[in-house]
């Protein structure tokens, strides 16, 4: 059977010329911190990865840390630059995000509430899933001074919704607070511009425009304190230790230079077949797309509710007929609950619970979206005569 893979914003497949550049690497690497000739080599290409993941994120080389991941990333920004705001300000407890958060941002501010006394604070969001200025200019009009941290991520995993990040930035840069955000998203499919848009700190991943999985970086400004989590040698600028992975960083300069280089024309397209997959999907009774209309959104992101459904039941039917998509972040996959992210813009629990992602690439076909457009009224047919059966067997 055909696999028509539709869950790129989970992981899309490594690019070929990152592929390349990483087999290449892998012939060669030796320890970076080593001072011998291998040793030596090994550093040059790890700060040729720097430097061209700088150039690519505006950024200056000794901002970007590697790191695994966006989850470490993440991690890293969030409890890192609370403990060193809390250190050199007693006051300063509470911890601001999105309600539509990676759950990466979410548990890692939690953890901070549970285990080091900070006072987690949740903006909300509208409909279509934007943090608007306002709210974050009155959170901090009211606790200026007891703030230690704003992220909101760049773009939402979830249902694409693009932030107007540089406003929130500017917002908490008038009371003097670091802006983390995550832009694990965002990173290779919009522009992003870590220095123009004035954040603190920001996360990427690499598997999410071609890279390898497991190397990242953060994003770290010169003047902004952060605690390390991990002891034991420094290597990234004395805040994340731990022998770097040379060939996976250079494999995600790679990736990331190519994907910028063909930016534009690869939104056109994948933006094309968005639209021709939201026609496809309703046309099915009911459906409902979730996300914003029009504004800045993801290219590639088809976020749709179809009542009457479980999400779960519609991915395992979908996938009988090899159409892989998900029900949201693959990082809660297996969890038999309600988009949090949904529920923040206002859906009810069941439209929460019945619905589906489908994330494409430039590399998606016109006939992969067909084959979902039709299957899909029939799928859905089926999961929803599925769900009566077991709200009757439950009466009974």
């Amino acid at each position: 059977m055909r696999s028509v893979y539709l869950d790129h914003a989970a992981s899309t497949p490594m690019r070929a010329d990152a592929l390349e550049a990483m087999t290449s690497a892998l012939a060669e690497t030796a320890n970076p911190s080593s001072l011998h000739g291998s040793g030596r080599r090994a550093r040059r290409r790890l700060e040729e990865a720097r430097e061209s993941v700088a150039a690519s994120l505006g950024a200056r080389p000794s901002e970007v840390l590697f790191t695994s991941g966006g989850t470490e990333s993440d991690n890293i920004a969030v409890k890192g630059i609370y403990m060193a705001r809390r250190a050199a300000d007693p006051r300063r407890r509470r911890v601001v995000i999105s309600a539509v958060e990676h759950h990466a941002v979410i548990d890692a501010a939690q953890w901070l509430a549970d285990e080091q006394g900070a006072e987690l604070v949740i903006l909300g969001v509208d409909e279509t899933g934007f943090v608007h200025p306002e709210s974050l200019r009155s959170e901090l009009g009211a606790h200026a001074d007891e703030v230690a941290l704003v992220s909101v991520m760049w773009a939402n995993n979830e249902v694409g919704t693009v932030q107007p990040i540089a406003e929130l930035a500017s917002v908490a840069a008038e009371f003097d607070i670091p802006f983390h955000t995550d832009a694990v998203q965002a990173a290779g499919h919009v522009p992003v511009d870590f220095g123009s848009a004035g954040v603190s700190a920001m996360s990427v991943a690499a598997h999410k425009f071609g890279g390898p999985q497991g190397v990242g970086a953060l994003l770290l400004g010169r003047g902004v304190a952060c605690t390390p989590l991990v002891h034991g040698g420094g290597h990234e600028r004395d805040t994340r230790s731990g022998t770097q992975n040379v060939a996976a960083a250079t494999a995600m300069a790679v990736a990331l230079r190519g994907c910028l280089a063909e930016l534009d024309t690869a939104a056109a397209r994948t933006e094309a077949l968005r639209e021709r997959l939201t026609e496809r999907l309703l046309a099915v009774p009911g459906a409902v797309v979730n996300g914003p209309a029009g504004g800045p959104r993801l290219p590639g992101i088809v976020h749709v509710s179809f009542p009457g459904c479980e999400g779960d039941s519609l991915l395992m039917l979908l996938d009988a007929r090899g159409i892989e998509c998900s029900t949201g972040s693959a990082c809660t996959a297996g969890v038999a609950s309600a988009s949090h992210v949904l529920m923040a813009m206002g859906r009810s629990n069941a439209q929460a619970r019945g619905s589906l992602r489908f994330s494409l690439s430039p590399a998606t076909t016109a006939e992969e979206i067909d084959l979902v457009g039709d299957v899909i009224g029939e799928v859905v047919d089926r999961a929803r005569n599925a769900g009566m059966a077991t709200v009757a067997a439950g009466e009974r």
